[in-house]
Formats: C-alpha cells, structure tokens, sequence
C-alpha cells in the first residue's frame, strides 16, 4: 500500500524512467530526474533546514519546477505544503506566515526583495532561495546536492494534512484549507475522469500553481498518469497561443479572464490548434461567448465546479456534454456526492434552486487553526458550499448563484469582507461595503460604496491611494462611490443587491 503521494514519480520512473515529465523555459526534466530531484529536497528539508513532519513550508515565487519538486518532497515527509500567492501585499503575507508558524520560506529570485521586508517580522522562520545563489541567503540548490541522510520519516500515510492553501474568509481575514494527501489523490481521479487523461497526453500549465486550479486540475494529475507538462513561469496570451502553435498540447486549463485575453490576440485565427482536444474552464460562470469562441474552432470548452475546499474537481462535464450543454457545470464527479438543500436543510426537489453540499474524499480536512469555521463548513460529513444552484432533468449542474458577497474578478476571489475591514479603520468613513460591478475585461470588479464623516474632503484619488501596499492590487476598488446612505434592513444590515444597483447606473 502506498504511503505518499511521491509514489507517483516513483512508479513512473520505473515504467518509463527517459520520459519527459516537465518542459520549462528550454528544460526537460524525465521522470527519472524529476524523482532525484524531490528525493535530493526532501534530504535537505530534513537533515539541513529541521523540517519535521507536521511542519510547515512555504514557497514565494512563480510556477516553477522547484514548486513541484517541493510538492512532492512535502509528501514523502509528512510536511505541510504552502505555496503563497504572490500578488498579495507584505502586510496579507505576514498574516498568512504568521498564522499558519511557518518553518521555512522558499523563495525565487523575483521575490528577493519581498523576503527581505517579510524577514524583519518572522525571526523564527528560516528563509532560503530557491532559483539563486547568493551570500545574503542560504540556497536550496546548493544544500540539496550536499544533504546527507534518508528522505522520508515514518507513520507518514495518504491522511496525512498535507496541502495548506490560504482562501480569502468573508470574516475578512483569509481561512488556511488543509486538503490531505488523500484528498490529492481523490482529485486526481475526478481529473481522469473528467478529461480521459492518459500518459500520451501534453498538458500546458500557465495559470498560477498557488491556485489548486493551476496546480491540481490537470497538472499535478498528470503525474499520475506519467503524463508531460509544459509550465510558463506565469500567464501571457501570446506565449499561450505560440505554445499551442509549436509545442503541441492537448489538455489546458484557462478561466474566463484569460480566454478572453487569449482570443483579443491578433493571432488567435491563425493559430492552429488542432493539437488540443480539451479546453477546461471554471473559477466562475464561464460567460457563453467564450465557450463558443473555442467551439467555432473545433475545439470543445468543459467547465469544472469546486473550489479551494474541494480540491477543486467536484462537479464536472465530460467531453460528450461540452457539445450538448455549453454553460453547465456539470455532473457530480465519480469521487463525490452531492446534495442540494434548502434553508432547513431539506433537499429539494429536480429543478428547485438550493445550496450545494459535497462530500467525497477530496473535501478539505479542516481549516487551519480555525474550529469554528471547520464546524461551519463541515456538518456530518458534508461541505456546505453557499453557492446556489440546480439540477436538471439530465442530473447536470447549473449555477445560478454564488456566495452572496464575493466578487470574481478574472480568476480571482474578491471577498469584500476583508476590503471592509482596512475601509472602516479610516477616521474620515462612516460606513462603507464593497460590491462587484460589471467589467468586459475582468467580469467585474471590485468597487467601494462609502459614507464619509460630516465635513471631510476626502476626494476619490485620495481614497483610492490608501490600497497601496495594504491589499494586492487586484483586490483595490476600481473606483469609489460617496454616498449619503446605505440601504439596510430592519435589523440594520446593508442590502447589497440593492447597492449594486446603485454603481451599475
């Protein structure tokens, strides 16, 4: 029986041990190589840094090899796994590092700078560089080749917590999800399923790894299946159609804000994409207009519903249903179950709207540090969702809602709490939300709705500029409404359906 996830490599490279796993910016990394690798970091994880099985890591940087050596090394120890993501300000990273008392950091070159700020507050956190060598930092690349000792640690099994992924809470400070080992594993036969993955497959990999989109909807399953991956270092539509062009994969994942900066290129018509048997979509409601513009080509869209909690691969579409139901979610994954409920918990009936519930082995294990919103989330084995949706008469998924407050801008979750929380720390604001209004690029974005205190001068530039360095950019309101007034309910709460109708006026 086995132990890890590592097996993967492992099998692998004793079938076909020259196979190419990884392409990376004129690399080629074989399974063989790939397997030395995690073993040669997971040596230094062990005897050089003191990491230990529970302990946590963190890596800072973008996709990289290094991520996925790490990944794996993680799991052959017992590790927990924490890959940032790097649009977040110092201040979100601190938080995140802080909460979850990580060991050590691993950071790339882009992110030097970044770590230096970072390691002024995290004196009992050990920072190393991942890509570089240099005397300011002790390097990985360097230990892994002189590390001595064995690269594993014992009562280490598939249950093990082994992936933490911060997710922005709508209690405005971000929730770790700790998914395990077998939850991994779970996932990646809900991804083999879905897309008929096998090993002559060729999987290219530009969304972000820090996402469980980017790293576990098709990438890390591809090593499952002993397949090869092509990563870029981080998203550029023109590079994404030049890979298509010359390098021939079948299987890629885009969410609708990429898809749409993909098909803006003066190349799209005349790329040949005939190498591709599967686009993947999902992150939210893919918009028609983007499923077609690749079905026009041939070139069939399947959207994948889930989330950071669930892996993500929960609800899928298959290939044959991409044709007949462009815009649905899908079908319960073959490793799931779900359930849709009412307010009481009643399930409802074919065709009726309620909340999605999922169970299967890929649910998370529990959010980190944090019991109450475990209980929250879990209730008798069921992971309650928030988002709305219904089944048809064919079992298939349709989305009609999402959780009630979140914006998704591009790939991005936008949880306005949090936004709040920074805006009702300013002496000059009375009260203030965030809502998401409507954007051809991004889907929407991010807008604030405030009431300022009597008297203030306070001018839209002024306020806008106070995002800087607090929050990632992405989460900065785009613009800011001053108002008199919020609209509430009896009990004093804002509505805010009804302030979206205000900034879409």
């Amino acid at each position: 029986m086995t132990e890890n996830l590592s097996f993967w490599l492992e099998k692998n490279a004793d079938f076909t041990p020259e196979k190419i796993a990884i392409h990376f910016e004129g690399e080629a990394v074989t399974y063989k190589y790939f397997t030395k690798k995690v073993h040669d970091y997971a040596r230094a994880l062990k005897h050089v840094y003191g990491v230990g099985r529970g302990d946590r890591i963190a890596f800072l940087g973008m996709n990289h090899p290094d991520l996925l050596y790490l990944f794996f090394a993680c799991a052959r120890l017992g590790v927990i796994f924490l890959p940032l993501n790097w649009r977040l300000a110092i201040p979100e990273h601190l938080f995140i590092l802080k909460d979850a008392t990580v060991k050590v950091l691993i950071f790339d070159a882009d992110f030097e700078k970044h770590a230096n700020e970072l390691r002024k507050d995290l004196s009992d956190c050990e920072f190393i560089s991942s890509d570089f060598e240099t005397d300011n930092w002790q390097s990985l690349q360097k230990d892994a080749k002189i590390a001595k000792g064995d690269n594993s640690n014992p009562h280490v099994s598939m249950e093990t917590p082994f992936l933490l992924v911060y997710t922005s809470g709508t209690t405005g400070r971000p929730k770790g999800a700790i998914l395990t080992q077998q939850a991994i594993q779970t996932n990646a036969h809900n991804s083999v399923h879905y897309s008929g993955m096998n090993d002559a497959d060729h999987i290219l990999t530009a969304l972000p790894m820090f996402h469980v989109g980017g790293l576990n909807i098709q990438t890390t399953p591809a090593f499952y299946v002993g397949a090869t991956v092509t990563i870029h270092r981080r998203f550029d539509p023109k590079k994404i159609l030049k890979s298509i062009q010359t390098e021939h994969p079948t299987l890629l994942v885009l969410v609708p804000a990429t898809i749409q900066a993909v098909i803006a290129q003066p190349e799209w018509m005349e790329t040949d994409l005939t190498s591709l048997r599967l686009i993947n979509s999902g992150s939210s409601m893919v918009p028609l207009p983007l499923i077609m513009a690749f079905h026009d080509r041939g070139v069939p869209v399947t959207q994948v519903y889930g989330s950071t909690e669930t892996g993500p691969i929960a609800i899928y579409q298959k290939v044959e249903n991409a044709w007949k139901k462009p815009g649905s979610a899908g079908k319960v994954a073959m490793h799931c179950e779900m359930r849709i409920v009412d307010n009481n918990d009643n399930d409802v009936q074919q065709g009726q709207s309620g909340e999605i519930l999922l169970k299967g082995g890929n649910i998370l294990y529990e959010y980190w540090g944090n019991e109450t919103a475990t209980k929250d989330a879990i209730r008798d084995g069921w992971f309650y969702t928030g988002d709305i949706g219904y089944q048809d008469e064919d079992h298939d998924l349709w989305i009609n809602d999402r959780k009630k407050d979140v914006v998704i801008s591009g790939s991005e979750n936008i949880y306005p709490a949090e936004i709040e929380a920074f805006i009702h720390e300013m002496a000059d604001i009375t009260d203030g939300v965030i809502v998401g209004k409507p954007d051809e690029k991004w889907g929407e974005v991010p807008v604030a709705v405030v009431i300022k205190e009597k008297g203030s001068d306070l001018s839209e530039i002024d306020f806008l500029e106070r995002f800087q360095g607090q929050l990632a950019r992405y989460k900065h309101p785009k613009a800011v409404y001053f108002v008199e007034d919020l609209p509430r309910t009896a009990m004093g709460k804002v509505v805010k359906y009804e302030v979206r109708k205000l900034v879409v006026k």
